[in-house]
């Protein structure tokens, strides 16, 4: 297990008063989970953009192989390094699909720019990884508005995949998903880690989902993390009180399923 990314002290502020993130030490290692939950605006997207590189911290360190992240994006080369290293799968897929292209060409195209493939060859990828996610193959010559909303994440993510990535970062991306459509790309998610030592963060406003997949758990409440710790610890004994009502909340929900 190594370190693919580091996480020094990071804040966030927006204008004089907002703070969005409030000094976030972490983590991110290879072949482990990690869950960053709390309610809306407690900071978990914003940390989750600045670990992708879609935000820059106002102070702290996000560090790549000991390198400033914010620094190693001022070029090209590291911009493209850096996006074949870390990629990002989000709630809404519109934005990784155009509605005018098959969903092939989409797939295609990471593995094409990011991995310096000709069109041959990043065909031959989109077909290896669809395959290893168990997609059925006729789904990628489908146009987005052809599939549903279970599929096109599940397309998402072999779209991530398909440069090998070292980091994985889903942010919400079941939420809006039904239960067994859920089901079905957790358990993808989960064994894709395992077997390919694959560092994830998973970002999600709920417990249930984060529970199932992640190894470790930050608890974030107004740009903090109150709690962290390895996630079934957290579960059978939250020490902080935002915790607390969380843990609380999925353990009702759970015994009235």
């Amino acid at each position: 297990m190594s370190t693919i990314i580091e996480v020094v002290d990071v804040h966030k502020k927006y204008g004089r008063k907002v703070t969005a993130v409030g000094g976030v030490t972490t983590k991110l290692e290879s072949g482990r989970a990690t869950g960053i939950v709390g309610e809306s605006g407690s900071g978990k997207s914003t940390l989750g953009k600045m670990i992708v590189g879609l935000t820059t911290p106002t102070s702290g360190q996000v560090l790549v192989d000991g390198r400033d992240l914010s620094r190693l994006l001022e070029r090209r080369p590291g911009r493209l390094e850096y996006r074949r290293k870390v990629q990002l799968v989000a709630q809404d897929t519109t934005t990784t699909f155009d509605s005018r292209r098959i969903v092939r060409e989409a797939i295609r195209r990471p593995a094409q720019i990011l991995g310096g493939l000709d069109e041959k060859a990043a065909d031959a990828a989109v077909d290896g990884i669809v395959a290893e996610l168990g997609i059925a193959p006729e789904l990628v010559e489908r146009y987005p508005h052809q599939l549903s909303g279970g599929q096109r994440q599940r397309l998402s993510i072999a779209r991530a995949l398909v440069v090998g990535p070292d980091l994985l970062v889903c942010d919400e991306a079941v939420s809006a998903l039904d239960v067994s459509a859920q089901a079905v790309v957790l358990n993808l998610l989960k064994d894709y880690v395992k077997t390919h030592s694959l560092g994830l963060v998973f970002i999600s406003h709920g417990l249930p989902a984060t529970t199932f997949i992640t190894d470790d758990l930050l608890v974030m409440n107004r740009g903090k993390v109150v709690e962290s710790g390895e996630t079934m610890s957290i579960l059978e004994a939250p020490s902080n009180d935002y915790t607390q009502t969380l843990v609380g909340a999925y353990q009702a929900m759970e015994a009235a399923a």
